[in-house]
C-alpha cells in the first residue's frame, strides 16, 4: 500500500520489478490511487487495485470497507509502504485478523537531524529504495536491487510523433517544476540552460509540467526555439510514460518527473535547492554526480528539510 504522492508511488516500481523477478511465484497487489495506475503495467504476477478516496474508502467507515474489499483477495502479508494514518489503520486491521504485517521505516529522527538549522548530522541515510526492501525483508521475502531490469523503450503513437516530429539525434526532457519553490531552479537561469541546448539543432527539448501556470510558462519558453517543445497538457498521462521512457536524459528537480524517468530506466540529471539526495530520495540507479547540489561551504543549513517545504534564512 502506497497512496501518495507521484515521486514516492514511482520510487516502489523499481524494488517491485525486482520482487516478482526475483519470487516468480508470489502474487503482488498495489493499493494506490487509479492515476498512478499505469506505473505499474506490464509487471508480471502484479494486480492493481484502485483506492477510491472520494467514494467507497471515504473516511474510517472507507477504511474499514477497503479491508473488507482486500480480505476477499486473499492476501496473505500486507506491506505497508506509506506509514500514515489511513495505511496504519488498514495495517492494524490485517494484523489483528492474524496476517503478518510489515511497515517502512521512514527514518524520521536521522532526517530531522540532517535537516536541523543547528548542530546538524550531515551524513547519507538510507534511501527509500532500501527502506521498501527492508519491509519485504520482514516479511520473508528479500529483495536483491544490484542488477535492476527496466522496460524497453515504448512505440510512440502516430499522435505523440506528430507533436515532436522525427528529426534529431537527442532527446531530451526537461521537468523546470517542483512541489515547493524552494526546489525550482530560478527559471531565468533554467531558460538559460534550455537556450544552451537549443542551439544544437540535433537537439529536441521537450517542457514537462502540469496545471494552468505551469503551461503558460513552458508555452512561453518553447515559442522562443524551434526544437523546444511543451508536451504539458497535450497527451494523456499513459502516453507521457512512453514518451519519457524513450528520453536520452531527463533533467529535473527533485520532483516527481525524476522519479519516474529513472524507473523507466532513463538517465537522469537532477538539480537539487532546499532538499539533498543524501536524504534517501535520489533517483533510482543514478550516479551520485549527476545530483547537482548547492556549495554547502556558502550554505551550510542545506539541506533545510526533507521535502523543501521549509526555507532558512543565510
Amino acid at each position: 500500500m502506497r497512496l501518495s504522492a507521484m515521486g514516492d508511488v514511482a520510487m516502489t516500481v523499481p524494488v517491485l520489478r525486482a520482487f516478482v523477478k526475483q519470487h516468480p511465484t508470489v502474487q503482488i497487489t498495489v493499493v494506490s490511487r487509479p492515476f498512478f495506475k499505469p506505473f505499474f503495467d506490464g509487471i508480471p504476477n502484479l494486480s492493481f487495485f484502485v483506492f477510491d478516496e472520494k467514494e467507497r474508502h471515504k473516511g474510517f467507515l472507507g477504511l474499514l470497507r477497503l479491508f473488507s474489499d482486500l480480505k476477499q483477495l486473499k492476501i496473505d502479508v500486507f506491506a505497508d509502504l506509506h506509514n500514515v494514518l489511513r495505511s496504519k489503520i488498514v495495517r492494524t486491521l490485517f494484523a489483528l485478523s492474524g496476517k503478518k504485517v510489515a511497515v517502512v521505516d521512514k527514518g524520521r529522527e536521522a532526517k530531522k537531524a540532517l535537516t536541523a538549522a543547528e548542530n546538524k548530522v550531515f551524513k547519507p541515510l538510507p534511501t527509500m529504495f532500501e527502506n521498501h526492501t527492508q519491509v519485504f525483508q520482514k516479511l520473508g521475502f528479500a529483495v536483491d536491487l544490484s542488477n535492476p531490469e527496466f522496460p524497453e523503450k515504448a512505440i510512440l503513437s502516430p499522435e505523440i510523433v506528430s507533436i515532436i516530429g522525427e528529426n534529431y539525434q537527442k532527446l531530451i526532457g526537461i521537468a523546470p517544476f517542483a512541489q515547493y519553490e524552494s526546489k525550482v531552479y530560478p527559471l531565468d537561469l533554467m531558460q538559460e540552460v534550455i537556450a544552451k541546448l537549443a542551439e544544437n539543432p540535433e537537439n529536441k527539448i521537450l517542457l514537462f509540467g502540469g496545471g494552468k501556470k505551469e503551461i503558460e510558462i513552458l508555452d512561453s519558453i518553447s515559442s522562443l526555439h524551434k526544437n523546444v517543445i511543451n508536451m504539458a497538457g497535450k497527451i494523456k498521462f499513459q502516453q507521457e510514460l512512453q514518451l519519457i521512457s524513450n528520453l536520452d536524459v531527463m533533467l529535473s528537480m527533485d520532483s516527481g518527473n525524476a522519479h519516474i524517468a529513472a524507473m523507466l530506466g532513463v538517465k537522469v540529471v537532477t538539480l537539487w535547492g532546499a532538499t539533498h539526495p543524501l536524504a534517501g530520495f535520489a533517483p533510482f540507479n543514478q550516479p551520485l554526480q549527476n545530483a547537482l547540489v548547492s556549495d554547502r561551504n556558502l550554505f551550510p543549513k542545506l539541506p533545510t528539510s526533507v521535502y523543501g517545504n521549509k526555507i532558512y534564512k543565510f
